[in-house]
């Protein structure tokens, strides 16, 4: 088969001067068919559309049996040509008929074709056919024919956007779905309640131009369009509350390096030298980039895909002058905002006081905007599949982002409900607030430290919101994972400079990297491993790339001259591990002080308990070391040798049981025993049942989210501790898979009036 590149304009032409004839519709598809059949040197060429929500109908076709269309029929997934439309992505078989998923229908008369190149027609981001090439020889498809019958497929696309062929297939699809769906299912990207108001985030964009006969004045078009698009980002970077150097900044320089891409731009010019318009030709390299980057296995870079496909859409919304976005418009007081997906620069430019909730159709709870999301208290629910193509704008939404679901012109029942949580939800909140200048102390006088978990430049304004005693743990890995390249000393003594700043005196300890596993980052070659949590991780990589570690250090140094500095190593097995972090240390400080350079007032240095081998050396570390923090969620993970990211373990261990308790005591008994304060860290602490139960094991200090702040405290104010301690070490001997059940009881023994 001869590769259509030879001649693609041409080509593209003569399909452009079919589906402009004066012919019938279906004649006019036919002779696409034959034409695409002849220039590709094939035997078959057919071409499937959707009739109904989950159905391909066979339209058209050169070399199968004619009396097969609009006879032959396959559901979503069925078949090949099925299966192509499930996966949104090219496919290419040398001997279709031994692949499982092949499913032969007598009517077309296909059996004596082997090899098959289908490739999926998309429509505003949606799948509406596949376009498909057959030979009876049994043959690999090169990555030109490939490309090729892609360029075809975008011109066929415009044949559903005349709707000459059918009825428009949205419309149906939209009434039959919307009659018995108001409620879709996603994925808890940023916690909340919110009910409001229907916004969509951007005008749908959907290329109608696909051919130009002047590459010249398109190539013009691209050059502008990208200007302005960085020009754009440049004034959202210099917004006042993005001045600052921080974490929001670090991920817009990496979104700008992605927009003045020179390789992107080359690409996209090389389409419209094909004849595609610049709309057409970005659609298309953007069609390209998703589909090279969903077939990795590196997170980092599948992550990517979603600040890509943010810059294509925007890049075409300045082509096609649909620039402006919902932000800029006068939104709702309580906006709902739909997406089909969008970059963490995009979210910034909405006013926070009427933004209530984001609705992703896709995302991913490790994607930047998810991130920013959190640090901001906007809830987010994500992978909400269908949402966006069937929500009309100013319908009325419930978000429940607690649970990962989203209601559509909910029912007056569930919308009562919803209301009445909500309500309920800010009431409880308030009375959080009202806690913020309150000490946590127990009824019967003992006092907690609560502190933050941190790892974003904006989380220092939550803990000040929250009444946090300070930063029990900042993890200082995102500023790394964002970064393409390893940020110098300058920019993270600045960044650490500008968190102590915040900070304005409460203690800060800073975590030092704790990349690997499932952090990865794009300046550090990484292999597959089979279990990456117990892998090249955080001080492992420390040791072997020192350097990442001394710069890092060197710039805390620089960044608390003069100021109270504590410094914690992640995932320390032994002793030795720690003597020789802490050397790697001193010998940073030594070369400080020899350079002149200011000292930092006080310098702690602690490690993080999260591996179990430590509880055997005890006595060994503890007099090396001026605190603990115990990482509660590696640690039990660890304890229990279970995955705390398989989803088939989730609650299958307890915190709650004597034998996770015991060993937490352990721990609180013997650093106690040598005076060394003690922090427990992660999720664990956040949860009012285990916080108190780990006070009655002599735990004193607790590093938590800023949303776990007020709950705890008012669960520390209403107990009697002395009491429930006695209780709780009873229970220690019991062999009960769980104990939170009995606990519970005992909170309500000793709490409240008790």
């Amino acid at each position: 088969m001869t590769p259509i590149n030879n001649a693609p304009r041409l080509l593209l032409r003569r399909l452009q001067m079919i589906m402009a004839g004066t012919g019938s519709a279906d004649d006019r598809l036919q002779d696409i068919m034959q034409l695409i059949a002849n220039n590709m040197v094939c035997e078959v060429c057919s071409v499937y559309f959707i009739r109904s929500s989950d159905v391909l109908e066979l339209f058209a076709t050169e070399g199968l049996q004619r009396q097969a269309i609009h006879q032959t029929r396959l559901k979503f997934g069925e078949g090949l040509v099925g299966f192509i439309a499930l996966s949104g992505r090219p496919q290419a078989f040398a001997d279709a008929q031994e692949h499982p998923k092949f499913v032969l229908r007598p009517e077309t008369g296909e059996e004596d074709y082997h090899s098959m190149l289908g490739v999926p027609i998309m429509r505003a981001g949606k799948v509406v056919g596949v376009l498909a090439v057959q030979n009876k020889s049994k043959r690999f498809y090169i990555a030109e024919e490939i490309e090729a019958l892609q360029t075809v497929a975008m011109v066929l696309a415009e044949f559903v956007a005349g709707g000459e062929l059918f009825e428009s297939l949205e419309q149906s699809e939209e009434t039959s779905e919307r009659s018995t769906t108001t409620r879709f299912e996603g994925q808890v990207f940023a916690e909340g309640l919110a009910e409001g108001t229907a916004v969509l985030h951007e005008p749908k964009i959907e290329v109608l131009r696909h051919l130009s006969k002047n590459p010249t004045r398109q190539k013009r078009r691209l050059t502008k369009a990208l200007n302005d698009l960085t020009a754009q980002i440049d004034q959202i970077m210099s917004a006042e509350d993005l001045k600052h150097h921080g974490e929001h900044r670090e991920i817009l320089d990496v979104y700008k390096l992605f927009a003045k891409d020179k390789g992107w731009k080359k690409k996209i010019s090389a389409a419209i030298g094909t004849g595609l318009t610049a709309e057409a030709a970005v659609e298309k390299i953007q069609t390209d980039n998703r589909n090279r980057m969903l077939s990795t296995e590196d997170p980092y870079l599948r992550e990517r895909l979603h600040d890509l496909d943010d810059l294509a859409n925007r890049l075409n919304r300045h082509l096609m002058g649909k620039v402006g976005t919902a932000a800029s418009a006068d939104l709702p007081d309580n906006t709902i905002l739909l997406a089909q997906n969008m970059g963490p620069a995009e979210l910034l430019e909405y006013d926070r006081t009427k933004l209530k909730a984001v609705i992703l159709k896709e995302g991913s709870p490790l994607a930047h905007v998810a991130i920013v999301a959190r640090a901001l208290g906007i809830t987010m629910v994500g992978q909400v599949k269908g949402a966006i193509d069937h929500v009309e704008e100013g319908e009325q939404v419930i978000v429940n982002g607690l649970e990962g679901t989203v209601y559509f012109s909910p029912q007056s029942e569930i919308l009562q409900g919803y209301q009445e949580n909500i309500a309920q939800r800010s009431e409880l909140l308030a009375s959080y607030d009202a806690l913020k200048d309150k000490r946590a102390i127990t009824k019967d006088g003992v006092e907690i430290e609560l502190l933050l978990n941190a790892g974003l430049a904006i989380d220092m304004e939550s803990m000040h919101k929250s009444g946090a005693k300070g930063v029990g743990l900042f993890r200082t890995e995102f500023q790394f994972m964002v970064s393409d390249t390893l940020p110098r000393v300058k920019s993270q003594a600045e960044f650490y400079g500008a968190i102590l700043d915040e900070a304005s005196g409460k203690p800060v300890t800073f975590r030092t990297l704790d990349i690997g596993g499932d952090k990865p980052v794009s300046f550090l070659k990484r292999e597959a491993e089979v279990n990456p949590a117990l892998g090249w991780r955080a001080i492992r990589i420390s040791f072997d790339r020192p350097a990442l570690l001394r710069y890092q250090i060197r710039a805390l140094l620089i960044a608390s001259s003069g100021r109270d500095l504590n410094i914690m190593f992640p995932m320390i097995a032994t002793v030795s591990e720690f003597i020789m972090a802490k050397e790697i240390l001193q010998k940073e400080v030594d070369r400080h002080a020899k350079a002149g350079r200011t000292l930092p007032k006080t310098l702690k240095v602690g490690t993080m308990l999260e591996v179990p081998s430590l509880l055997w050396q005890m006595d060994e570390l503890l007099p090396l070391t001026d605190f603990i923090s115990v990482g509660s969620n590696d640690l039990m993970q660890f304890f229990f040798a279970c995955d705390r990211e398989n989803p088939k373990l989730n609650g299958r261990y307890d915190i709650l049981s004597a034998p996770a308790l015991k060993m937490l005591k352990l721990i609180a008994d013997k650093c106690h025993e040598y005076d060394v304060p003690v922090t427990l860290c992660g999720e664990a602490g956040g949860q009012p049942i285990t916080a108190l139960t780990l006070m009655a094991l002599g735990y004193r200090r607790f590093s938590i989210s800023s949303s776990s702040i007020g709950p705890v405290k008012m669960a520390i104010r209403r107990l009697n501790l002395k009491k429930f301690e006695k209780n709780i070490n009873l229970l220690l001997s019991r062999s009960d898979h769980s104990l939170r059940n009995q606990i519970q009881l005992y909170m309500q023994d000793y709490s409240g009036n008790g």
